[in-house]
């Protein structure tokens, strides 16, 4: 959820009364590089660009993840003419990755802070006629406004989790109020479903995961063939989404299967590029490169820190397995779906709740893939260094458990066209 659960009333009275310090709050957060200095304003509710005529559909996504995982169907909603589309979103990662993906006839902007006045003037200007929100994605000033205002809304790819569900428990006719504002709530699991129906959600639909349905992450193909003849006929291990806490393993493990595979090559994918020197830092005598300087990854660079933006479909496309953290703490695990679409067994910790169907389903396809510790990493990143045919076979099992999962893009875009067409009807 995106705030803390308060009584509706309170919220709008604590948000109007924090209305004139939101200026200096962005600002402050513009210093510190989470927001963009130039469109600052966006974040106030004043528009940067045109409302498109005809019929717009209003896609909300928090961060990097949510908006990628709308873009099939963002594509899907626009083949048919004479719409547009707006999407929002919060972080500066996501509005850069959305100005080189979004397709012909869609607009980013960045979301509008949830006050009342920044509210009303962003649904001045764009009066979508649909609303969809990522995730989970709850905010009361924007939800009640655009349903004053007739704006058709809906929960896509909806996920909420154990801590999410207990907080909103505790103030239930909060979340039923709020909930009751969506006309559908199309979720990726039976958990979420049942947890929202308790919090009072009236129409809720197991969809799956839009990111199963999801185009393979891309890559730049000069970039690959450059890469692809620095690292020869080295082993790699490829460690992504590596959050603080994982490194020193992620570390230890190389260290391990050095002993057995000497030439190792390591690459660490921060969830977080800005991470990179604390990473580079925790290197100590191991000798590495950052990507984010342009440093050359030689032959005997041990540990190469990947810390870029969208480049995560590049360096998929460079191994047989990689091991997708967050999953190592208590952090509730990263989407498995991006490697198992390109044919890149998985290995994952045992904290995969944010995505436990999908993890579920590739480790079944793989028969393998769960390690409870750093001795059974060790021993399964030897077993797949060892027997790369077994480990691309592996790899295709994950693939085929992938393409089982789709399906939520087709029962999401018709949810969407039934919003449309009772919009049109109102």
């Amino acid at each position: 959820m995106a705030t803390s659960p308060l009584t509706l009333r309170a919220y709008r009275c604590a948000t109007t009364v924090l209305e004139p310090v939101a200026p200096l709050a962005l600002r402050r957060r513009a210093r510190l590089g989470k927001e963009n200095p130039g469109r600052l304003s966006e974040r106030l509710g004043f528009a940067s660009r045109a409302r498109p005529e005809g019929t717009l559909i209003w896609v909300h996504g928090a961060s990097v993840g949510e908006s990628l995982s709308v873009l099939p169907l963002i594509d899907s909603l626009l083949a048919t003419p004479g719409r547009s589309v707006l999407m929002t979103s919060g972080t500066v990662a996501s509005a850069e990755l959305m100005a080189e993906r979004l397709p012909p006839r869609a607009i980013h902007q960045f979301a509008p802070v949830d006050t009342p006045s920044a509210v009303a003037r962003f649904f001045d200007h764009w009066q979508p006629d649909v609303g969809l929100f990522v995730d989970s994605e709850i905010w009361p000033n924007l939800l009640t406004t655009a349903h004053a205002r007739g704006v058709r809304l809906a929960i896509v790819n909806g996920r909420m989790s154990a801590k999410s569900f207990a907080g909103w428990q505790k103030v239930k006719r909060t979340a039923s109020n709020l909930l009751s504002l969506y006309d559908i709530c199309l979720v990726q699991d039976q958990e979420t479903a049942a947890r929202l129906q308790t919090l009072g959600a009236a129409r809720v639909q197991i969809a799956g995961s839009l990111k199963a349905d999801s185009l393979p992450l891309p890559a730049d193909p000069d970039q690959l063939v450059r890469l692809q003849r620095r690292i020869g006929a080295r082993p790699v291990f490829l460690a992504t989404n590596t959050h603080p806490g994982e490194d020193a393993l992620v570390l230890s493990v190389h260290d391990r299967l050095r002993q057995r595979f000497p030439m190792l090559l390591t690459i660490i994918v921060p969830r977080h590029a800005e991470r990179g020197a604390d990473i580079a830092q925790a290197c100590g005598a191991h000798t590495h490169a950052r990507r984010a300087l342009e440093q050359q990854l030689d032959d005997d660079i041990e540990i190469y820190i990947a810390d870029t933006m969208g480049e995560l479909g590049l360096f998929y496309r460079l191994v047989s397995f990689a091991l997708i953290a967050k999953s190592l703490g208590a952090q509730g695990g990263q989407n498995p779906l991006e490697a198992g679409r390109l044919g890149v067994a998985v290995i994952a910790g045992p904290h995969t709740d944010n995505f436990r169907n999908a993890y579920e389903a590739i480790f079944a396809a793989q028969g393998l893939g769960l390690v409870r510790s750093e001795d059974e990493l060790v021993s399964l990143a030897e077993t797949l260094l060892s027997d790369p045919d077994q480990t691309r076979q592996i790899g295709a099992a994950a693939q085929r458990s992938v393409t089982a999962l789709g399906g939520a893009l087709e029962l999401t875009r018709l949810a969407v066209e039934e919003m449309l067409r009772l919009h049109a009807r109102a």
